[in-house]
């Protein structure tokens, strides 16, 4: 995606005046994941996560489930339904969603790279 560390610090930075919320995970008081979700941000009707990052060096710990799940906790108690993008050539990243009761409801081609797909996935708040 061609993103340096300036790049990557200006969005989350607008990010944040935006009115996102950024979460980040810590591993021995050291980063090591982050989530970026808005309340409202797909089609001001559905929460939308942004991005789910994670250090390739603490992935498989759970950390991305746990911010997940923080996300959407936080997401389900403003909206009904929380939508998501993944690249198609992004597998695990589709695994890892679908893993978590995410399922696959349309494609947008050329949307952020050209010749790449960009899916997008949904999920409703579970029944109480």
């Amino acid at each position: 995606y061609g993103v340096t560390t300036a790049t990557a610090a200006s969005r989350l930075h607008a990010g944040l005046e935006s009115g996102a919320t950024i979460v980040v995970a810590e591993v021995d008081r050291a980063a090591a994941g982050f989530v970026w979700y808005v309340a409202g941000g797909a089609f001001q009707r559905s929460g939308y996560i942004m991005l789910i990052g994670v250090d390739p060096g603490v992935q498989g710990q759970g950390i991305g489930h746990a911010l997940l799940e923080h996300a959407e906790a936080a997401l389900f108690t403003a909206t009904d339904s929380i939508m998501l993008l993944v690249s198609d050539f992004n597998i695990a990243a589709q695994r890892f969603y679908r893993g978590r009761g995410y399922l696959q409801v349309g494609a947008i081609p050329d949307y952020v790279i050209p010749g790449v797909d960009e899916l997008v996935f949904f999920k409703r708040r579970p029944s109480r």
